[in-house]
C-alpha cells in the first residue's frame, strides 16, 4: 500500500469516530428544533405578523396572532437565541421587542420567492406526525398515503414548487423547448398529470395566454385547492381540473398538444401505466415532458446535499405513499434517469432525452415517440 493510500485510509477512518457522529447528530437535533419552531411560527402566523419589520413585544405579537402570551414569549426568545429574530437588550422580558430581519422575512413569508424555504420545514414537520405509522409500514411492507399525511404535507409540497411553477417554468424553461413553446403560443391544449394544487397548470396558463390546460389528479382535496388557485389567479376559464387518472382521459379519446408530469412519476405505484396513458394523450407526435428530481446518475456514498435531501423525503413520504398501493413498484423519491428510461421503454416510448434546463433540484426529460 502506498503512502497516499495510507493517508487516505487514515483520513477516512478518522471521520468515522464516535465523537464525530455525536457532534453531527447533536447539530441535527438543534436543526430539528429549528424546523419545529419554524413550523410553529408559520402555523401560528408569527412570521407573517412580524414580516413588516415592526419590533413587537410578546404581548403585542400574542394579541395580533390570537395566541397565549406565555407561549409566544418562549417562542420569541428561542427564535432570538437561534438567530432567526433580533431583539433589543431590554432586561425585562415583557418589554423586550423582537424584529424579523428583512432577509429572513423573504425566506419565511414570501411565497413567490425562490428563497422561500419554509415549505420544506413544514413538510418535514408534517411527515413527522406519521412516524408511528411509518414504523408500522417499515415492518409490514405497507405504506402511508398522501391522504394520511394530511394538509401539512400536501400544502407544503405545493408551496415548495409554487415559485418555480409561477416563475422559472413559464419564463425560462418552457420557452427553451422550441416545439412546446410554439404549441402553447399557438393556443395548444395541455394535459398536466398529477397536478396537485394546480400551480404548474396555473403557471402555464399565465405564461401562455392562448393555451388551455387540463389538470388530472386522484386526490380530491388537491383538486379542490387547484380550482380555487386557478380562479384566484384569473385563469379559471382556461384551466380545468379533473378528479381522475390519465387513463380515464385517454380512454375517452382526449388528445393534447403537450403532456406534462411535474414531480409525480416517482410517487406512482404503477408509473409505466401512467406513462402509457400520457403517450396515448399525446397522440403520434405531441411532446411528453417529465420533471423529476435531479438526483445522481448512479448511487454514490457519501452523497451531496441534494441526494441526502431526496433520500430524506423518500424515507418519510414518497416511498411510503407509493408502497401504500397494491402491486407498487416502490420507486421512491430517488428516481435515477436510468429508472425513468426503463419505465418509458416499457410504456412504449422510443427513449428519454435529458433537456438542457438548468435547475438545482429538478431534471426535465423528454420522452421520445417510437
Amino acid at each position: 500500500m502506498t503512502t497516499v493510500e495510507n493517508t487516505h485510509t487514515s483520513s477516512h477512518t478518522s471521520s468515522h469516530t464516535s465523537e464525530a457522529l455525536v457532534e453531527r447528530l447533536f447539530a441535527a437535533v438543534l436543526a430539528t428544533m429549528d424546523v419545529q419552531a419554524a413550523y410553529l411560527g408559520d402555523r401560528l402566523g408569527y412570521y407573517r405578523a412580524l414580516a413588516g419589520g415592526e419590533a413587537l413585544t410578546s404581548a403585542e405579537l400574542a394579541v395580533r396572532t390570537g395566541t397565549a402570551e406565555r407561549y409566544t414569549r418562549e417562542w420569541l426568545e428561542q427564535q432570538a437565541v437561534s438567530g432567526f429574530l433580533t431583539c433589543d437588550d431590554e432586561a425585562d422580558a415583557a418589554r423586550r421587542r423582537y424584529t424579523l430581519p428583512a432577509g429572513h422575512a423573504e425566506a419565511l413569508t414570501d411565497e413567490l420567492s425562490p428563497n422561500h424555504i419554509l415549505p420544506l420545514a413544514k413538510l418535514i414537520a408534517g411527515a413527522g406526525k406519521q412516524l408511528d405509522s411509518l414504523v408500522a409500514a417499515y415492518r409490514d411492507g405497507g405504506g402511508v398515503t398522501w391522504a394520511e399525511h394530511g394538509e401539512d404535507v400536501r400544502e407544503a409540497q405545493a408551496a415548495a414548487n409554487r415559485p418555480l411553477f409561477l416563475g422559472e417554468l413559464g419564463r425560462d424553461i418552457l420557452p427553451s423547448i422550441a416545439d412546446v413553446d410554439a404549441a402553447l403560443r399557438a393556443g395548444g391544449r395541455v394535459a398536466d398529470i398529477g397536478c396537485g394544487h394546480g400551480w404548474s397548470a396555473v403557471g402555464i396558463a399565465l405564461a401562455y395566454p392562448a393555451a388551455t390546460v387540463d389538470g388530472y389528479d386522484t386526490d380530491a382535496p388537491s383538486i379542490a385547492a387547484a380550482r380555487r388557485n386557478a380562479a384566484e389567479a384569473g385563469v379559471g376559464d382556461r384551466v380545468r381540473f379533473h378528479l381522475a387518472d390519465p387513463a380515464t382521459a385517454a380512454a375517452a379519446g382526449e388528445r393534447y398538444d403537450a403532456v406534462f408530469a411535474f414531480e409525480c412519476i416517482h410517487d406512482l405505484p404503477d408509473p409505466v401505466a401512467v406513462l402509457a396513458s400520457m403517450r396515448a394523450l399525446a397522440g403520434a407526435a405531441a411532446p411528453v415532458i417529465v420533471m423529476d428530481e435531479r438526483v445522481g446518475e448512479t448511487f454514490a456514498a457519501p452523497g451531496d446535499e441534494i441526494e441526502r435531501l431526496m433520500y430524506g423525503y423518500s424515507l418519510v413520504c414518497c416511498l411510503a405513499d407509493g408502497m401504500a398501493h397494491e402491486h407498487s413498484v416502490g420507486t421512491g423519491t430517488v428516481m435515477r434517469p436510468s429508472t425513468l428510461r426503463e419505465y418509458a421503454v416499457r410504456a412504449g416510448y422510443g427513449g428519454v432525452d435529458v433537456l438542457d434546463a438548468a435547475n438545482d433540484f429538478f431534471r426535465f426529460y423528454r420522452l421520445t415517440h417510437s
